[in-house]
């Protein structure tokens, strides 16, 4: 097997900031909203950032394939024998956008081998950016300064602080929470939940409800990197690049079992 490019980490992060530059400069405009054939919001913020995004990283890295929620995606007999692949949501949380909560996020992700070895989370309201990968740590970028992370497990009689969709509710979620008594719930939009987990700031992530894998490569890298866990609901590997790219449902927690 041929060895792997090796990557330049930081561009890969410059380029989610671009593209997170780009959604504010029609943040701050009356945009318009369409709707894509399953009912979900599609702004010019979206189409703006897929385009840098995909023409950046196959300038920097032409040999490596890109899969996006906002392009044609090539059908499972061509990708599945994809060594490594980039995995990318342009704009996480377009309702969120849509709403002006200003939580919503550039995702860019690595996959190699059906699992996640890169991420880059960028929240551009708030100028932070999480990147990182197992076996190469996170870090979190605000204000100009860069920092390691890590997961924080909660103590004894501690309370745990589960963070949940903002715009996706799931009934199925509260029954399992009630493994966590004393808890903390807090609504948070698109993958930013993935960085508060993965910073310490929130203990614990759940999802049934759906997604789809460009929703969760970036976030489950940056927590792998950051000494936490991410795993299929119920335990068992999270794998990428699956036939149907929906989702099923997720823990990604601060600790490991």
């Amino acid at each position: 097997m041929p060895d792997l490019t090796p990557l330049d980490y930081d561009a890969v992060c410059s380029v989610a900031r671009l593209a997170g530059q780009a959604i504010m400069q029609i943040y701050s405009t009356d945009f318009a909203v369409e709707l894509k054939e399953d009912d979900s919001p599609i702004t010019r913020a979206d189409r703006a950032s897929n385009e840098i995004i995909t023409q950046s990283l196959q300038v920097l890295h032409p040999d490596i394939p890109l899969m996006s929620e906002e392009a044609a995606r090539p059908p499972y007999d061509e990708r599945k024998n994809w060594k490594r692949f980039w995995l990318v949501d342009p704009m996480d949380g377009t309702k969120e956008f849509v709403k002006r909560n200003g939580e919503f996020a550039v995702c860019v992700g690595l996959v190699e081998d059906r699992l996640p070895v890169f991420g880059v989370v960028y929240v551009p309201v708030k100028d932070i950016l999480y990147a990182g990968g197992p076996g190469m740590g996170s870090f979190k970028v605000q204000s100009g300064e860069r920092q390691a992370i890590h997961v924080v497990k909660p103590g004894p009689g501690e309370k745990v602080i589960v963070v949940g969709s903002k715009s996706h509710p799931d009934e199925r979620l509260q029954e399992y929470l009630e493994r966590y008594p004393a808890r903390e719930e807090r609504a948070v939009g698109s993958a930013l939940k993935f960085g508060l987990v993965a910073e310490g700031a929130a203990h614990l992530y759940p999802r049934y409800n759906r997604t789809w894998e460009w929703d969760t490569a970036a976030g489950h890298a940056i927590i792998l990197g950051a000494g936490g866990s991410f795993t299929a609901m119920g335990g068992g590997e999270f794998l990428y690049n699956k036939e149907s790219l929906e989702n099923g449902g997720f823990e990604a927690k601060g600790w490991r079992e």
